[in-house]
């Protein structure tokens, strides 16, 4: 989806940004596609997390130290893990995605404290927004065939078959946290967390609030127009 309508726009080569949003609002499809679309890096906290571990580095030593003792790793330990990515990650050259971070205002202004050293600020703050509602349906009626990951939904792409997998015939399962309870939470949290950053990107002028209730084209469309500065 990447370069799908992207030439009739003219867009930066380079980009520096947040993506934002809720379980379900198709974060995981446009932040990959706007890195393969700038030869940027999408920083995704977890992943980050688990590559520095993986490296051994200091960094990563320290993280690791942190997570087996049952801790939260620091928002100064975050930072340096965005700034060594920026520093020494070849596919970040283009700039960055981050996914995942900043979850408060605190880190936020870490971020920027560390990113205005470098004299290179933020493009953009994009936040997908979309209905509680719409993604408790969205999320609430996946299915899954657990041996291929083929998936589902029971609303808006059935099974030929109730509750069987089109290709084996095997049964369809729906994954223990897709329930309403657990989903509830989420998004409480969520909301919780993202209000204050949001407002704090919208003061300095560079929030984008993308509906998320689109067609991902649609949605993709909506982001080429914001990146090549296209009022909205």
């Amino acid at each position: 989806m990447s370069t799908n309508g992207s030439s009739e726009f003219k867009l930066p080569k380079a980009i520096r940004m947040v993506i934002m949003g809720p379980p379900g609002s198709g974060k995981g499809t446009q932040a990959p596609s706007i890195a393969e679309q700038f030869c940027a890096c999408h920083l995704a906290t977890g992943d980050m997390l688990r590559a520095a571990v993986a490296s051994g580095s200091e960094l990563g030593k320290q993280a690791k130290k942190i997570m087996d003792a049952g801790g939260l790793v620091s928002d100064e330990i975050m930072v340096d893990m965005i700034k060594d990515n920026i520093e020494n990650n070849a596919t970040c050259k283009n700039g960055f995605i981050l996914d995942g971070f900043p979850r408060t205002v605190v880190q936020a202004e870490k971020l920027d404290e560390m990113l205005d050293a470098r004299k290179q600020g933020l493009d953009h703050a994009v936040e997908l927004v979309i209905d509680d509602a719409l993604l408790v349906a969205r999320i609430t009626g996946r299915l899954v065939h657990p041996a291929s990951g083929r998936s589902y939904h029971r609303i808006f792409n059935p099974p030929a078959r109730l509750m069987l997998d089109d290709v084996t015939g095997e049964p369809l399962v729906q994954r223990s946290d897709d329930n309403e309870a657990t989903l509830g939470k989420r998004l409480k949290t969520y909301h919780e967390q993202t209000a204050p950053v949001a407002a704090y990107y919208r003061r300095k002028g560079i929030l984008r609030r993308v509906d998320a209730a689109q067609k991902p084209s649609a949605v993709w469309h909506t982001l080429l127009a914001i990146f090549a500065g296209q009022k909205q």
